[in-house]
């Protein structure tokens, strides 16, 4: 099986939060997930996503790239901001921490991506921007 990739870049509005997480899963569709596993990367991709509308651009509106790489039966898909970056990203990884507790935000981000996904990788840098990779091995039911 040859590997397979796609990369997508949209700007930073909330409406294309679902549009990410729909592009990414039909991309998935290859693997033959289940509807588990497909669920899981929907929603780590929301999760990864919000964080760069949010905490990433805050009130601006800046990029956000989407790259997915399919290696055999594992899929990766990393996320990237160029906003403020994270200061203390092990501080940020911690559930419930949330830098905007007026916008009713859970704190549970990174942890649900950690959850839903077999790996996490966060690197960030203040004033340059996050990246987000995640990594899952899809149980294929062919």
């Amino acid at each position: 099986m040859q590997n397979n990739y796609v990369f997508i870049k949209i700007p930073s509005f909330s409406t294309n939060e679902s549009f990410a997480r729909a592009a990414v899963a039909a991309f998935c569709s290859s693997l033959n997930p289940t509807i588990e596993e497909i669920s899981d990367i929907k929603t780590a991709v929301s999760e990864a996503v919000t964080n760069a509308i949010i905490h990433g651009y805050e009130d601006e509106v800046g990029d956000i790239e989407i790259q997915c790489r399919i290696k055999g039966q594992m899929v990766e898909i990393i996320i990237e901001d160029f906003g403020c970056g994270i200061v203390n990203v092990e501080k940020a990884k911690e559930p419930l921490y949330t830098t905007k507790p007026e916008l009713e935000r859970s704190g549970m981000g990174f942890a649900v991506m950690e959850t839903f996904m077999d790996e996490l990788i966060v690197l960030s840098e203040k004033d340059v921007g996050t990246k987000v990779i995640m990594r899952k091995t899809i149980n294929s039911r062919k």
